[in-house]
């Protein structure tokens, strides 16, 4: 039943992660052809001059790109199915709703965060290339809470659309951008680097909330 589960999300959001894909790791691949362009011009001297005195990091046009690819899958994910009605076929499988819902954010959560990996290794081949190991680890951990927000933004949205009434939807939207901005709170370069740790085990623990949201619409809630 898991795999058939899995089967199913794939159908719903198979073109969409190709897309995802394409564009992650599109964006990091300008954000390094960009860099590398301006070290042909200015000289590998001059950009480590920069990241050092200026805390450069050059990638800052990916600052939201996961944030919005993460968005995006939950709601190609489940508000098709919601406006469809058919979401409520799901709860009437043969395992428990919490494990068929749980095994749906696991798909889409296990998609995104492999949809973010192309990215991140293409930073990593091309930074380490020219740069001393200090400069890409600043470049590679500032990105990090980024690509948490990602995640945090999947978990958030699938809360907000698995809610059955419009007044919580805009209560629980209210809460997920004030939760998002944890994220982008301080624009400093790794700044987040002895929070990440615990940002990364409240992302994870935001999955729970879709759980609250689930209980709701399977009883029936209007307030």
């Amino acid at each position: 039943m898991i795999r058939a589960i899995f089967y199913k999300e794939w159908i719903k959001i198979g073109w969409y992660w190709l897309l995802a894909l394409i564009a992650s790791t599109g964006f990091a691949g300008f954000a390094m052809l960009r860099l590398g362009r301006a070290c042909s011009l200015k000289g590998a001297a001059h950009i480590w001059q920069v990241m050092i005195e200026r805390d450069a990091i050059f990638i800052d046009l990916l600052q939201y790109v996961p944030l919005i690819i993460g968005l995006g899958l939950a709601i190609v994910q489940f508000v098709p199915e919601l406006q469809r009605k058919s979401f409520k076929l799901t709860l009437h499988l043969p395992i428990r709703a919490t494990t068929a819902v749980g095994t749906m954010l696991l798909f889409g959560a296990t998609m995104l965060i492999v949809s973010f990996i192309p990215a991140i290794v293409i930073m990593y081949c091309y930074l380490q290339s020219f740069l001393a190991p200090e400069l890409w680890q600043h470049v590679l951990f500032t990105s990090a809470p980024w690509y948490a927000a990602g995640l945090a933004a999947y978990f958030l949205t699938a809360w907000i659309a698995l809610e059955p009434t419009w007044a919580r939807r805009v209560i629980n939207g209210v809460i997920a951008l004030l939760i998002i901005k944890v994220y982008f709170q301080q624009a400093k370069p790794e700044a987040y680097n002895g929070f990440m740790p615990l940002l990364s085990i409240v992302t994870l623990l935001l999955s729970m909330l879709s759980m609250i949201s689930l209980t709701r619409f399977r009883d029936g809630r209007q307030d």
